[in-house]
């Protein structure tokens, strides 16, 4: 045997090996589709209204602060609409400056004046646009939720017709419908703003120096008052958020001084300044956490905070903790969420749709290994080796690469099989009309291997080029198919040509050079 043919040997026997390791045992190493495994699939709306209303209250309360750095003294402004505002009293000899700042700050709004009263509505056109970047920012949200919660190969995409507000989500192997909606619709608003006054047992004692009335620049924020009295309390705060959730760069649950669950948290450059801006300004007042339009907790400013680290305490469960970290770290929905549909998928359809699959590529593989042996005769079993190696590698690829197997990827399974086929009808062909025109066992083998790889190659890179498209563009099922379609031409060029070839030497290589022969 020579050196060249026992390098060969090993280097088939070691992928071997490692494909070997890496599907064993498969129930563990090979992952599931939701229509192989079960799970949790749901359809929900997106409900843009408020990401708009926002949009409003926001342009609202910053065209309220531009007029008072202008030193321009209105009536008020108020939010009339869920895209609608005015401003009221506008001075005349004011008209201009107003008209000016509008024309800033206020691009997606249109202006209707009447006397000293303008009002503004969001045009119509960026009413659609809003809506269109809520879906998809809820979409990118619930996706980076969901990997954190360690679903392999979620589904999170948007449901119906083009610019539909509803989104379908599929979480295989997922058993904790409960917790799993939790953490998908949970807002996640997280703000830190600057308390005026409270806290008090109600709103009316709180409003009793504002003569009943909310200040235009304060919010009225229900809490607690302490870690301990679960008594609801109400907070008078300043509008305006010292610093918000996208001020975030990461957070993880910790432990408080009291050795409690609390979340951890770490700002952004700009966070950092915003709130080291606040806090030197504001020595001895509180400050108000805000999670959800509700105070968790209300610490004192003792000095100007100049670190990117801070941390929210409250009455938290060590999971609470966890799952109000994962949320953050993966960002906040901008709008809440409506579930219209919620199915459980159990996993008997999954192991019936294995079974089949596995049954049809066992009788594929067994027919198809009838005709080989039949038409090619003992060359047949060098096409069932290199084929059946073929589908094991094809498996390793998806285990170490954490590729998802669904049913239409059996499909594409049991179509691997017909492109391993394929790939040895070729070649043995090739060699027979080698061995027609009278070269030896040798010449052919290696004449027709030679001949047929560049075809093999390029027709193999055609059907790789289409299975990544169909994986770039297709959705859940399509990308299942397109997944076990690469990766199973990839794994045949190699079982194909090297593997096959190498088999094929082994036989030659055991009998003296004049009397080589080969059953084809």
């Amino acid at each position: 045997m020579s050196k060249n043919l026992r390098w060969k040997i090993i280097l088939i026997v070691a992928a071997t090996a490692v494909a070997v390791f890496a599907i064993i045992p498969p129930s563990k190493k090979i992952h599931r589709g939701l229509d192989l495994q079960g799970g949790i699939h749901l359809v929900l709306k997106v409900r843009t209204d408020d990401a708009l209303k926002v949009e409003t209250e926001t342009a609202a309360e910053q065209f309220r602060d531009a007029l008072k750095t202008a030193n321009i003294a209105v009536g008020g402004v108020r939010i009339t609409g869920l895209t609608e505002f005015v401003v009221e009293g506008v001075p005349a000899a004011a008209d201009q400056q107003v008209r000016t700042l509008a024309d800033q700050q206020l691009a997606s709004f249109d202006r209707e004046a009447i006397g000293g009263t303008y009002t503004f509505r969001m045009r119509d056109n960026i009413k659609i646009q809003r809506a269109n970047e809520t879906v998809k920012q809820a979409i990118d949200t619930i996706d980076r939720r969901v990997n954190e919660l360690g679903v392999s190969e979620p589904v999170v995409q948007q449901y119906g017709r083009e610019n539909s507000d509803q989104i379908i989500v599929e979480l295989p192997g997922v058993s904790n419908t409960t917790r799993a909606k939790e953490i998908i619709s949970s807002t996640a608003m997280l703000s830190l703003h600057l308390v005026e006054d409270g806290p008090v047992p109600d709103q009316a004692t709180l409003l009793t120096k504002y003569n009943g009335k909310v200040p235009d620049d304060m919010i009225v924020v229900p809490g607690s008052t302490s870690r301990n009295d679960p008594t609801v309390a109400y907070y008078l705060l300043h509008k305006v958020a010292a610093i918000t959730g996208s001020d975030l760069r990461t957070a993880k649950p910790s432990i408080d001084e009291f050795n409690q669950p609390a979340v951890s948290f770490t700002l952004n450059s700009q966070g950092v300044a915003k709130f080291s801006r606040v806090t030197s300004a504001n020595v001895k007042r509180y400050l108000a956490i805000v999670l959800d339009n509700k105070v968790v907790s209300s610490p004192q400013i003792e000095s100007a905070i100049t670190q990117a680290e801070a941390r929210i305490t409250g009455r938290f469960t060590q999971q609470e903790a966890s799952d109000l970290a994962l949320v953050l770290r993966a960002g906040a929905l901008p709008a809440s969420l409506t579930y219209l549909d919620q199915r459980e998928v159990g996993p008997t359809l999954g192991r019936d749709s294995i079974r089949a699959g596995i049954v049809a590529s066992a009788v594929g593989l067994g027919l198809v290994t009838l005709f080989m042996l039949f038409y090619y005769r003992l060359s047949g079993i060098n096409a069932l080796v290199s084929i059946v190696l073929n589908l094991v590698i094809l498996l390793a690829f998806m285990s170490y690469l954490g590729a998802v197997m669904t049913l239409p990827g059996i499909a594409g399974f049991i179509l691997t099989i017909g492109m391993g086929v394929d790939s040895n009808v070729l070649i043995f062909e090739r060699i027979r009309e080698e061995l027609a025109a009278n070269k030896g066992a040798r010449q052919a083998i290696g004449a027709g291997f030679d001949r047929v790889f560049v075809t093999i190659v390029d027709t193999h890179i055609a059907s790789m080029i289409a299975a990544a498209f169909l994986f770039q563009f297709g959705t859940g099922p399509v990308r299942g198919f397109a997944t076990t379609l690469f990766f199973g031409l990839i794994s045949n060029v190699f079982t194909a040509v090297f593997v096959s070839r190498t088999l094929f030497e082994i036989i030659l290589s055991r009998r003296p050079v004049g009397a080589a022969k080969v059953s084809i």
